[in-house]
């Protein structure tokens, strides 16, 4: 239509050309518009944000300061106060050390929710040669209280290092403490101003995954809690995409089973064990956390093994609407220390870019087949470097 009515323009020689002298309207008075500065998806609909591997590593939703609108999920990586850790802070005298540099940070959430992996109790052996034999002293729960855990998962492999008695032990210390548990049955269930957050734990390290008990258990959680949150522990160690546990005589593939979860309810899928932090995905608009990395732990061998990721997750009522990531390095054998902004930002870079590729790699699926039943399961000792 312009260029015809730039044709009859043209041919038409009565047509009157003026000269202005005006400006045709203010909009040339002002800077070139910016066509980016556009209302975001939740001003423009009244909806919440989708999730999407983009809005969660370059959000632009602003989350409302509104408490009672909003709930904050605080989770950590493997707290292993054991053997090296164990060692330095009774050398020390000092159960507090390992969580000083951080607990201003960890406590400042709604709920912390941390993976605790070695059974804690009075007269534990304190040993500084390698072993895969764990404990920590039970004087370490003053440091749990103190970064602000709310409830620690025991489903993982180390914690009957002990026997049962540890294990009880363990869960009574906690308990004592204010502190609930997952992983052993029971739904720890939190109320959050009127929000009820259901958590509930599994193993998959030297055994395969009980599926129908998981499918069960998050049936069992929907009717207590308004959010259910699973942690497994599971996965290939020492990598950066979540792989299968090649130890396990029938080994659990963490998308598949997260996957899973999700289509039998959990609202969000909280992995750890494999000591590196790993990627993330979005699975039918719900969060999939496959590692966070070592919290406290001793395994100064590698950058990677020091590394890691605390992850805080933001709900609007039951949604979730926001994640964030906060790096550290672990120094002095158990101690994480957050990062400068150069470094944090290249983990970042480093965990976005294994998100990406794990969201390649599975093609973006839009449904997920459910696991076959395992056989019965079957242990085998962790394989990994002292």
């Amino acid at each position: 239509m312009v260029a015809l009515f730039a044709l009859v323009a043209c041919n038409n020689p009565s047509a009157p050309i003026t000269a202005g002298h005006n400006a045709s309207s203010s909009r040339v008075l002002v800077a070139a518009p910016d066509f980016f500065d556009q209302p975001s998806f939740s001003d423009r609909t009244g909806r919440l944000p989708v999730l999407s591997l983009q809005s969660l590593f370059h959000p632009t939703y602003v989350v409302p300061s509104d408490p009672s609108r909003i709930r904050t999920l605080l989770v950590t990586g493997d707290v292993i106060p054991a053997r090296g850790v164990n060692y330095f802070a009774t050398s020390r005298h000092d159960f507090l050390w390992p969580f000083r540099p951080t607990a201003d940070y960890t406590k400042n959430a709604d709920i912390t929710y941390i993976n605790l992996e070695t059974p804690l109790f009075a007269g534990c052996p304190v040993v500084a040669t390698a072993t895969f034999t764990f404990c920590g002293d039970a004087r370490f729960i003053n440091g749990l209280t103190m970064m602000g855990a709310k409830v620690a998962n025991l489903a993982n492999n180390h914690l009957s290092n002990y026997g049962a008695e540890g294990i009880t032990a363990t869960d009574k210390l906690l308990n004592d403490h204010g502190i609930k548990t997952s992983g052993l049955g029971p739904i720890a269930v939190l109320d959050v101003r009127g929000i009820k957050f259901g958590f509930i734990g599994f193993n998959g390290v030297g055994r395969a995954i009980d599926k129908e008990a998981v499918r069960q258990s998050i049936a069992r959680a929907r009717e207590q809690a308004d959010i259910v949150v699973v942690q497994f522990h599971w996965g290939k160690e020492y990598e950066r995409q979540p792989m299968a546990d090649p130890h396990v005589p029938t080994p659990d593939d963490p998308v598949g089973m997260g996957h899973a979860a999700i289509d039998w309810g959990a609202d969000i899928v909280i992995g750890n064990h494999p000591h590196w932090y790993q990627g993330i995905e979005v699975y039918h608009g719900k969060l999939i956390t496959y590692a966070h990395g070592n919290f406290v732990f001793d395994q100064m061998w590698s950058e990677e093994t020091r590394e890691g990721v605390i992850g805080t997750y933001t709900f609007y009522g039951t949604q979730l609407v926001s994640a964030k990531w906060k790096a550290y390095r672990i120094y002095d054998y158990g101690q994480p220390v957050f990062m400068n902004q150069k470094d944090a930002a290249t983990a970042l870079q480093t965990m976005e870019a294994a998100s990406d590729q794990l969201a390649i790699g599975l093609h973006e699926p839009t449904t997920s087949p459910v696991p076959a039943m395992p056989p019965a399961p079957v242990y085998a000792p962790e394989h990994a470097p002292a």
